[in-house]
């Protein structure tokens, strides 16, 4: 193991933490409120830690797939960590570990929270709080790739262990550009967004908040109500370009290499799409006894289904209320996700079209055993290794979330609310359903389940694996 790295990379962490935490400053600055000379605090805490982490001798610069694992968890652990004190020294979350929750929360893009009243927030306080999602849904190794000079496979290690989905493809012959890339396609939709929101109307910080829970499909709101005081014409704003941000990245980047043809024959773009709409239609079509008319029931079917297959988890209404058969549909909508290489957490359909193709292969076997049949993806044959990582990652999902589910149990709630909770957190998503629907919060948990739960938005938001390494003994050995 290359502890040396691992620090070095680690203080250039909280350095760009640091960086950060300057924004809810000026944010302090602007509104008169004096949060913000806790957050000036942090900031100098985090740089300070940074600087004196990011002199480590290195001893060497070979970095391998094991140090980017471990370092890919270790940065968001930390990352969480330094997040959640300007909650704590504001009072705004006086107990530790629901600040470290409802940060990690942010930083993972989940949106569960344990606040009553949000509105009672600060600005900065409530500016931090949705900016971790933007930080996160990107990944903040991403960021700093296209930042940080390393050598060797280091580039690619890191971004393997952060980018959600079952493999990862540079867009440009050096990662550092991939890196580049990915985040002038995030900043520019983001902006695009902030935008339309203002052309609607809505208050700029509302706009900048808005934004980057819908970018990093996050959904921490600063509102009670989430989502429902809002303007249709802003809703639906935000309804599309939550599907926006939950669809490949790579997809947008042959659209601006003006490979249309390639992009469009995307099947995981297809199949997420073709998802989207059999799932709004089905359930606005199970919604006519509650809303005056098809066009409503319509709008808010669009905007629960972008909201919980893209992991963001605003709401316009209290989806608890639906019908079964919509909220049995949303609950599936949380396990399939959004796209890999998107911001949206799940599953993912990429998995799902693996599996599906993999059952299918395998049926073809028993018919003809001496057959010879491989899957293909988008014109390109999936190797052997891809398809064991998937089974692999499934097996670790199924036993997580069946270990979580049990560990909750032992609070004495319902079963559809520890289901939904393990499920909206190991997922991304936020709000489940019973306790833990869109128009309540997870403090109704203990402090342990809140430590379970807080496990699971790491482990779901780092695809498992990284998190699990930590608990090798292997791991750990010396380079």
């Amino acid at each position: 193991m290359n502890y040396s790295m691992i620090r070095y990379i680690i203080g250039w962490i909280l350095i760009l933490e640091a960086a950060f935490l300057s924004l809810p400053c000026i944010v302090a600055a602007i509104y008169q409120e004096t949060d913000g000379w806790v957050y000036a605090a942090v900031l100098l805490v985090c740089l300070t830690c940074g600087l004196l982490l990011k002199r480590t001798k290195i001893q060497t610069k070979i970095f391998f797939a094991r140090e980017g694992l471990v370092t890919i968890s270790l940065s968001w652990i930390v990352l969480s960590i330094f997040g959640s004190l300007p909650f704590i020294f504001t009072g705004a979350i006086s107990n530790p570990v629901d600040a470290l929750f409802e940060t990690v929360s942010g930083f993972t893009t989940t949106g569960a929270s344990i606040l009553t009243d949000v509105e009672a927030l600060s600005h900065c306080n409530l500016f931090w709080r949705s900016f971790t999602h933007w930080i996160g849904g990107m990944g903040v190794l991403v960021f700093m790739l296209a930042l940080l000079p390393l050598t060797g496979g280091s580039h690619m290690n890191l971004l393997k262990a952060e980018s959600p989905g079952p493999s990862v493809s540079k867009l440009a012959p050096k990662v550092q550009t991939t890196a580049k890339i990915l985040y002038k396609i995030y900043i520019a939709m983001t902006l695009i967004q902030i935008v339309f929101l203002l052309i609607g109307k809505m208050p700029l910080f509302d706009a900048l908040t808005t934004s980057f829970g819908s970018a990093g499909t996050g959904g921490f709101g600063i509102k009670n109500d989430s989502m429902a005081s809002y303007s249709p014409y802003l809703q639906n704003v935000v309804t599309i370009f939550m599907i926006l941000f939950g669809v490949n990245f790579n997809f947008y980047f042959l659209l601006l290499h003006k490979k249309f043809r390639q992009a469009f024959h995307f099947s995981e773009v297809r199949l997420y799409i073709g998802i989207i709409l059999a799932a709004t239609a089905t359930i606005a079509l199970s919604l006519g006894n509650i809303y005056d008319n098809f066009l409503e029931a319509l709008h808010h079917s669009a905007f629960q289904v972008a909201s919980i297959i893209t992991t963001t988890g605003f709401a316009t209404t209290d989806f608890n209320l639906w019908p079964e058969v919509s909220r049995t549909i949303l609950v599936m909508l949380m396990f399939i996700g959004a796209c890999a290489g998107s911001t949206g957490g799940g599953i993912k359909v990429s998995r799902f079209i693996i599996l599906m193709k993999a059952l299918v292969k395998e049926l073809h076997q028993y018919i003809h055993p001496k057959g010879i049949k491989t899957i293909h993806i988008d014109g390109h044959t999936l190797g052997h290794e891809v398809l064991r990582s998937v089974n692999v990652f499934l097996f670790a999902y199924v036993l997580i979330f069946a270990a979580s589910s049990l560990l909750l149990t032992f609070d004495g709630k319902d079963l559809i609310t520890n289901f939904t909770a393990v499920a909206a957190t190991l997922n991304n998503v936020g709000p489940g359903l019973e306790l833990v629907g869109p128009s309540s919060n997870f403090s109704c948990f203990s402090m342990f389940s809140k430590l379970v739960l807080t496990f699971d938005m790491l482990a779901g938001r780092l695809e498992i694996f990284p998190l699990l390494l930590l608990f090798v003994r292997d791991t750990w050995k010396k380079f």
